[in-house]
């Protein structure tokens, strides 16, 4: 019987390994094809090794299905976290954003991108700086299921959306594939008369991101590939940038743009004003990261070579969605620059010199999960975007007011060897008079701020003792934030120049030739004036160098008698310095008399030694 038993438990046992390896394959293969709804319903069902939960928090992480991830991700940083990928690290992080966990996250943060990170304190930075502030509505469109990518035809609107209950379903998310709808707009909110847009246009597969010439006879819009595509270790539905022309009211003429691919995706076009230029998002190869913008130039009815749009506009991450204003003004989306959480809305101005830094949108626009689409109506007051921050995609209109920002200049201030932060150093923002705008010191982290006016030219001197000060000018502009860091020159006193000398009692000396005074006497001879002429030039050198002057005296007279006569010299030394135009603030004086003789001889010292007692020495203090 009890052996039976054994043979009992060893079948059932491998009957289970069985199905759990079968499992395993089915989900695996269901996460490699995108199909994330079904591939998580079976990880969660299998024993929580590393690979397991890996792929089920990015199935959620993908889905939106922010809590489950942030509970499956928790459960794998506890078992597994010295062993992951650095990339599940990116998304833990975001998801615990899109909770408003800001702390946690930070954290996460912090070790995967190797430096500190605060985002409330840039969420705070962003209520003084962002050009906007925005008021949102959520757009009655008739569906819960899903619209999003609003750009305008004539009066009306043209979207994307999962309402298509008739569609098959899309195996990522288990809902219709997207088509585009065109619909009127009722008191600049809400859409009426939807109707799908084109027969010819709308297809079995995904549509989306319209984009219209001027004329509105020529559409760009995104359309997936009709099979995937496996590129590396992954099957993907590449997405492609369509055009159309609309011919007796019928979209006709459809097909793929030249530099569309097989093997990499073109998305989410736009026109620019002109339509002369077509902006979009590609993970095509140069791409900086997942996705990158980029823009090709149209001459009738050819295209130019793809540019991307560079290093100070893409990440590592994605950058999608773009849209360009009428003033010239890039907005799109992106999850790789400092954010809330998700894709975040940034705005760049495009300048032939360079793109200014792209600027977050604050808060009253973006959310911790996905906010993209943006786009603006002529007025530049009023427009539409789109995020899943309810739990679904959904259109927004928003109407924007100038903000009355704080216009801000900071920076880090490091030693310009070591690169080493260096707090409590002075730093001062002068007008550009010259006079004193503001003073403040470094704190803790290297960093200084101030408050400025827009559009004024200042300078910014970095000073701190023993450095030579560092000044630079600058102009602001209207976009709210300068980053201007200071670098102090490393050297100190003695090591830029000759006649500076730290010695071994831990003080900065100027060596001097040795000024001699007559007999009781304390009046400045004119050998000792060459000599001081030295001092008087290196004090302007520096013009913050303040310094000690101190005079000592041989042993050949009472204590009482030589310190007064050495509290004499020092000063008649400090009025020489004063009489060529040093500032008596940095000037300080001392008598020794006959208290810290360098030969210590007593009383038998021989002229020479009494000589060298008989001194004055200048210390930098500051």
């Amino acid at each position: 019987m009890k052996r039976n038993c054994i043979i009992f438990f060893i079948v059932l046992t491998s009957c289970f390994s069985y199905s759990q390896s079968r499992k395993l394959k089915q989900a695996d293969r269901l996460f490699e094809n995108k199909a994330y709804v079904e591939a998580a319903s079976i990880y969660k069902e299998l024993e929580p090794t590393q690979e397991v939960l890996t792929n089920l928090g990015d199935s959620y992480y993908y889905n939106s299905q922010i809590k489950e991830a942030k509970n499956v991700y928790n459960q794998l940083f506890s078992k597994f976290k010295d062993s992951l990928d650095k990339e599940v690290y990116f998304r833990y992080a975001h998801a615990l954003k899109g909770l408003n966990d800001y702390d946690n996250a930070d954290k996460i943060l912090e070790e995967y991108l190797s430096k500190e990170v605060n985002t409330q304190n840039f969420i705070d930075k962003l209520t003084r700086t962002v050009p906007y502030y925005y008021t949102i509505k959520t757009v009655n469109s008739g569906s819960s299921i899903g619209d999003f990518g609003v750009s305008f035809l004539g009066n009306d609107v043209v979207f994307a959306s999962l309402r298509n209950v008739e569609s098959p379903k899309y195996t990522w998310n288990e809902k219709p594939y997207l088509d585009l709808y065109k619909a009127s707009v009722s008191n600049d909110v809400n859409f009426e008369n939807i109707l799908p847009l084109s027969e010819y246009i709308n297809s079995d597969k995904h549509e989306s991101n319209a984009t219209f010439t001027n004329d509105g006879e020529t559409v760009y819009f995104s359309r997936t590939h009709n099979k995937q595509v496996k590129i590396g270790d992954s099957k993907y539905a590449v997405v492609k940038i369509y055009k159309a022309e609309l011919i007796d009211d019928k979209w006709t003429n459809i097909e793929a743009l030249p530099f569309t691919s097989d093997i990499y995706s073109t998305q989410h076009p736009y026109l620019d004003e002109d339509n002369n230029r077509l902006y979009f998002a590609s993970d095509m190869p140069g791409s900086l990261g997942s996705f990158d913008i980029y823009y090709v130039d149209i001459n009738g009815d050819s295209f130019g070579q793809p540019v991307n749009m560079g290093e100070s506009i893409n990440t590592k991450h994605r950058e999608q969605f773009p849209f360009v204003s009428k003033d010239n003004v890039l907005y799109f989306s992106s999850d790789g620059h400092e954010g809330l959480g998700g894709l975040d809305v940034f705005m760049t101005h495009l300048k032939d010199e360079g793109h200014s830094t792209p600027q977050n949108l604050g808060n009253t626009l973006n959310s911790g999960l996905d906010d993209f689409g943006f786009i603006l109506k002529g007025s530049f007051e009023k427009g539409y975007f789109s995020s899943n921050r309810d739990g679904s995609d959904k259109i927004y209109a928003f109407q924007r007011e100038e903000n009355k920002r704080t216009y801000l200049v900071e920076g880090e201030v490091r030693d310009k060897n070591t690169k080493a932060i260096l707090p409590g150093t002075k730093i001062t923002l002068y007008n550009e008079d010259g006079s004193i705008a503001g003073e403040t010191y470094v704190d803790e982290e290297g960093k200084y701020v101030f408050e400025t006016e827009p559009n004024k030219k200042y300078s910014i001197e970095g000073h701190r003792d023993f450095y030579i000060p560092t000044s630079e000018e600058f102009n602001t502009t209207d976009e709210g934030k300068i980053e201007l860091n200071i670098e102090l020159e490393i050297e100190s006193y003695d090591d830029a120049e000759e006649i500076v000398v730290t010695k071994v009692d831990g003080y900065i000396y100027i060596e001097l030739e040795n000024i001699y005074f007559d007999l009781d006497k304390w009046d400045i001879k004119p050998q000792a004036a060459k000599t001081l002429d030295v001092l008087v030039d290196l004090l302007k050198k520096y013009p913050r160098m303040e310094i000690q002057l101190g005079a000592h005296t041989d042993s050949r007279s009472s204590e009482e008698y030589n310190l007064k006569l050495s509290n004499n010299r020092a000063r008649s030394t400090l009025e020489y310095l004063v009489s060529n135009n040093i500032n008596r603030n940095r000037l300080r004086y001392k008598g020794f008399g006959e208290s810290q003789p360098l030969v210590n001889c007593g009383d038998n010292c021989t002229e020479d030694e009494h000589a060298i007692n008989r001194r004055c020495e200048f210390i930098i203090l500051k």
